[in-house]
């Protein structure tokens, strides 16, 4: 049964949402307890309530994989990917594995773009959505070691238009806070405004008039809390976060694929094109999408050649081709876990945490695991694990919406590695898990079903309007052909929602973007005249920003 009109709907935050907040790493069986917490967001206390670092995790030494073992994984590596692909379907894959230095295994699989020849190779530019943010965190620690940045230094220090909802919040939040998302912001702030248009500078403007969780004792995954860092830092080195990605990594690295730019990677001729499933569950090469606004923290695309090198440094504590690129401590703090994402799910679990970019945790081995997954709905899942005590580490691009693939292979690769055999089926584990994410995802009102007794709608007229929001900006909702739009977003380019109505005051409208779930609804309240005075986007209103309030004197 439908629920009631009448009832608030706060929408839980869309599957995008739920995935980056799981940080699905694949690192085998240790990351299961993380994976189990999903319903809870993951949220959890913070490492301490303390802006002080933590000393550098202890890696295993030696190391317990040789390369006979090593070797047995990379021989099993294009299985893997193969079935992989067989079983899913999924257009493309390329995927890299570092050890000991060298670049050991570098391949692409399957198409760029369905129904189109084009092969997809090593050097295939991918978007790598939140893989975006383990590469930002290594832009900033360049920055922090040239001692530009401190990384307890309070943001605001370096940009003073930074401000978030508690003045007091806004003084102290410092690149630790907002890289390790203990700022307060909830999972997924900021974003909705991304799918309706608004650039970096509106976002971020804006973000002030979020509500704020408890400051450094929660876990919300917040894009645009960490796309503050990053233009911050880049503010303190005097230009843009894009030139400074380039100069201080991707250049040094010759990481020439690389680039924090939409544009970069639309104009790159050998692209893989985000996909997703058609109705018969086929692949469609049907959206695009420009993550510019959230550059830090899901902007980049690079490919697989690229990314080894920068898996490299990363195991090489900042060395790269016997130069030091990066400050080995400068870098390491990054490693450093901040922030609990999964408690135990049972007395013999582990706990697992968030870095600065990076998901943290210890296999029953001892041994340090670092890890970040990345997933656009919109047409992209990838994934790099590293194990640094063993120098080794693999990157799994894939250009179709995340299904648990590249999670899948990377977690097949460590398990032959270590116990010479895969011992689960990692590819019917993890989508079973994403499966019963999509299922989870859904509009608490099911407004593709009729109520059971509906009431009409007022004339048009009554709706017919201008109505304010000082987050979203003015909605306005005009007749069309006889029914009902509404249009908003930034004035250059709105967004027309086209309303149907379900009963009485309450229409509902397809939700658009990344964050999509379906059908929304626009709930009216009219005053004693009856006219509407105000309406609520239910799928906007997640923290309760989403009422609009018709502007006085306006009848059209």
């Amino acid at each position: 049964m439908p629920q009631g009109p009448d009832k608030a709907s706060r929408h839980s935050p869309g599957r995008r949402s739920v995935l980056k907040a799981l940080g699905t790493g694949a690192l085998g069986l240790a990351a299961l307890p993380a994976l189990s917490s999903c319903s809870d967001q993951a949220a959890a206390g913070a490492a301490g309530g303390s802006p002080s670092l933590l000393p550098a995790p202890e890696q295993q030494v030696p190391p317990l994989l040789d390369d006979h073992k090593v070797g047995q994984a990379l021989a099993a590596l294009d299985r893997l990917i193969q079935d992989a692909m067989t079983r899913t379907g999924v257009p493309g894959i390329a995927a890299a594995v570092v050890h000991q230095d060298k670049v050991v295994y570098l391949k692409g699989f399957g198409v760029r773009e369905v129904g189109k020849p084009d092969a997809v190779g090593p050097d295939t530019v991918f978007q790598l959505a939140s893989v975006s943010k383990p590469l930002a965190s290594t832009v900033l620690a360049a920055v922090a070691g040239q001692g530009k940045i401190a990384w307890t230094d309070p943001v605001v220090r370096h940009h003073p238009a930074f401000s978030l909802h508690d003045p007091s919040v806004t003084s102290q939040a410092t690149f630790v806070d907002l890289l390790s998302h203990r700022s307060g912001l909830h999972t997924g702030a900021g974003d909705l405004l991304e799918d309706l248009g608004f650039d970096q500078d509106y976002i971020l403007g804006h973000l002030n008039q979020e509500p704020l969780d408890t400051f450094r004792s929660s876990y919300h995954y917040s894009n645009f809390g960490y796309t503050w860092a990053g233009v911050a830092g880049a503010t303190a080195m005097g230009m843009s976060w894009e030139d400074l990605a380039s100069k201080a990594l991707f250049t040094p690295l010759g990481m020439t694929s690389t680039s924090y730019r939409h544009r970069d990677y639309e104009a790159a001729p050998d692209k893989a094109r985000p996909h997703v499933r058609a109705d018969d569950k086929s692949w469609v090469a049907r959206y695009t999408r420009d993550a510019d606004a959230e550059a830090p923290a899901g902007g980049a695309s690079s490919s697989v050649r690229d990314l080894a090198e920068w898996i490299r440094l990363q195991l090489g504590s900042g060395s790269y081709a016997g130069k030091q690129v990066v400050d080995a401590d400068a870098l390491a703090q990054t490693h450093v876990p901040q922030n609990v994402t999964g408690a135990p799910a049972t007395p013999g679990g582990r706990t697992h945490f968030y870095a600065m970019g990076w998901n943290v945790s210890y296999d029953d081995k001892a041994r340090l695991q670092l890890s970040h997954a990345g997933a656009f709905n919109l047409g992209a899942a990838t994934s790099v694990s590293l194990l640094p005590g063993e120098q080794l580490g693999i990157v799994v691009l894939t250009n179709g919406r995340p299904e648990g693939i590249p999670d899948a292979i990377s977690s097949g690769f460590f398990d032959i590695a270590q116990n010479g055999k895969a011992t689960v089926d990692w590819l019917g584990f993890f989508g079973g898990l994403y499966g019963k994410l999509d299922a989870s995802e859904k509009p608490e009102v099911d407004y593709s079903q009729a109520p059971a007794t509906a009431t009409p709608a007022r004339a048009n007229s009554a709706y017919v309007g201008t109505y304010a929001n000082s987050y979203y900006g003015p909605l306005t909702v005009a007749e069309d052909a006889g029914a009902l739009v509404a249009r908003l977003g930034p004035a250059a380019s709105p967004t027309t929602l086209r309303l149907t109505h379900y009963t009485a005051d309450t229409f509902s409208f397809a939700s658009i973007g990344e964050n999509a779930n379906g059908l929304a609804g626009a709930i009216f309240a009219a005053d004693a005249s009856g006219r509407a005075s105000s309406v609520r986007l239910d799928f906007y209103d997640r923290t309760g920003l989403g009422t609009f309030v018709r502007s006085t004197g306006s009848n059209a």
